[in-house]
């Protein structure tokens, strides 16, 4: 799979107080990837570089390739606070085609566009209607709607459902599933929930404490296809979830566990070994 986003040797500082040390990741197409952190150890700073919105103080970002050096066009952001990302004051469907408008795209195709997204986060029939009219997690299918709708190459999404009820997640995790296989989209997902990240993604990231590194990367093998009850309660969920615990409290990854297992017991056996030899 080819590579959509390369991060190399990025660093950023708020004058002296470094946020990320040396960050070096990639996110190959098609790859939803959490990365997860404490809070406050520089996730949004993270997700602000790789957007064009902040420059970093060294390394770079590419995005397929190219070499960002402000915000690219194919790149869409879900923020975590939707009452401020969407205006009131516009109909649903005009806050989906909002983005469409700055880029010249004609009235019948940001309609056109602006139904489809709608359709693929369950919200056809409430185009005419106004944010304040809807749910909180409805308001947030909105803003994932218009991120959509302008078929960005990646989507980044900085906790984009914490600020729902937890039922609501839910719904909203199962929807971000479903829609990014359906649509072979790349994600990139910034978050604190353990859970969350192990849930969600193909692969998480974890950062370390400010300033954050990237302390391990984790290969998810869940099935594609995942349920909040049954995937929740299998074996390897819960190995992964106690893995990435594990790594943001400081601890060793299971591959480290393992070989330190194997060395004591390699150890133990040199031990034993004259001991056996002289009896």
């Amino acid at each position: 799979m080819p590579t959509m986003l390369e991060v190399a040797g990025l660093r950023h500082d708020y004058g002296s107080h470094t946020a990320l040390a040396e960050l070096d990741f990639a996110v190959p197409a098609r790859e939803l990837a959490c990365i997860v952190g404490p809070s406050g150890c520089g996730k949004s700073t993270l997700l602000r570089c790789v957007a064009g919105l902040l420059s970093p103080t060294a390394g770079t970002v590419r995005l397929h390739g190219d070499l960002v050096s402000g915000v690219p066009e194919d790149l869409a952001v879900v923020f975590q606070d939707y009452s401020r990302s969407l205006f009131p004051w516009l109909s649903v469907r005009a806050n989906v085609e909002f983005p469409l408008r700055g880029r010249g795209v004609a009235k019948a195709e940001r309609r056109e566009r602006a139904a489809e997204a709608l359709g693929w986060v369950g919200l056809e029939g409430v185009g005419s209607k106004y944010p304040w009219q809807l749910s909180g997690g409805m308001q947030q299918r909105v803003s994932i709607a218009r991120a959509l709708a302008s078929r960005p190459a990646l989507l980044l999404m900085d906790e984009p459902f914490a600020s729902v009820d937890a039922q609501t997640r839910f719904e909203l995790e199962d929807l971000l599933r479903r829609v990014q296989r359906e649509r072979g989209s790349t994600v990139l997902l910034v978050t604190h929930d353990i859970d969350e990240s192990v849930y969600l993604g193909d692969r998480v990231l974890v950062l370390s404490k400010s300033p954050a590194s990237i302390v391990a990367e984790l290969t998810v093998d869940l099935p594609a296809e995942r349920d909040q009850i049954t995937t929740r309660e299998s074996a390897e969920f819960v190995r992964l979830r106690g893995e990435v615990a594990r790594l943001l409290h400081g601890g060793p990854t299971d591959e480290e566990l393992a070989a330190r297992d194997l060395a004591e017991a390699e150890a133990a056996e040199r031990e034993a070994a004259p001991r056996t030899s002289t009896t």
